[in-house]
């Protein structure tokens, strides 16, 4: 199941972002997407719920990989999947993977609270990797390594 959320007025509280994106191949994208993929739903809506109201950018929410790819093989379009490694279904870096497949120019980043999942994640060549619990700084600075400022 698949949840998309659009913010529909500003808040005052905002990150100060771009409306762009930095593709990985270098090319600019507009009002960039962003996929929320984890089966955790607190952990989830929190990320869904911090991203749109404070970057204002059109979220979707996938409780697993599945759902995700589902979406996107049904012709939906993502620039950024946050994505934690251990899913119900699948592994995250197997998605990651498919994802890099799929879409090449998507900017994936890995979420795990386990600390082996770093050097793993790195290794396979996610674009950022955050360590749960993470303070919404944290959050913000990795989506701010790929928009245009």
């Amino acid at each position: 199941m698949s949840i998309t959320y659009v913010p529909i007025f500003p808040i005052d509280f905002k990150l100060e972002l771009s409306n762009f994106l930095r593709s990985r191949e270098g090319t600019i994208v507009y009002n960039a997407k962003i996929a929320v993929v984890d089966q955790d739903r607190l952990t989830r809506d929190f990320i869904v719920n911090v991203m749109m109201y404070s970057v204002n950018r059109e979220v979707s929410s996938f409780e697993n990989g599945e759902a995700f790819e589902a979406y996107m093989k049904a012709g939906g379009t993502v620039h950024i999947v946050l994505s934690e490694i251990q899913l119900s279904d699948k592994n995250g870096l197997d998605l990651f993977r498919w994802v890099r497949k799929e879409s090449p120019n998507t900017r994936f980043i890995a979420m795990s609270a386990n600390p082996a999942d770093e050097s793993a994640a790195e290794e396979a060549g996610v674009d950022a990797f955050l360590a749960k619990p993470f303070a919404l700084q944290d959050l913000f600075d990795i989506v701010k390594q790929f928009v245009v400022g």
